[in-house]
């Protein structure tokens, strides 16, 4: 797996919207946590909001299904839906790995 041509200093600035802590909201920030410790020690800004608890928070933020990740930095803005179990579409949804067939 090869990592993509960004600078390796992007902080990244991710929102994780979730429903309570269910074993679905709960597996969600388990996976994610780990994709971060890996792949983005020291450069990363989680905050996990739970949305029943902090509705205001989603305002403006277009969330239509939950556990929802938002990556906010580095651009582009980036949006990904589901438990983040497939591990290669949330580092593909974060710029962590190219693409197959894309060039450097």
């Amino acid at each position: 797996m090869a990592a993509t041509s960004k600078t390796t200093n992007d902080m990244y600035v991710l929102r994780l919207y979730v429903t309570g802590m269910t074993p679905r909201s709960e597996r969600a920030v388990r996976n994610l946590q780990a994709i971060c410790d890996e792949y983005l020690e020291g450069r990363y800004d989680l905050d996990v909001i739970d949305i029943y608890q902090q509705p205001v928070l989603t305002k403006g933020e277009q969330i239509v299904a939950a556990p929802t990740l938002i990556k906010k930095l580095p651009l582009p803005m980036r949006r990904i839906i589901g438990d983040m179990s497939d591990r290669e579409r949330v580092l593909l949804g974060l710029d962590l790995v190219r693409t197959p067939g894309t060039q450097k």
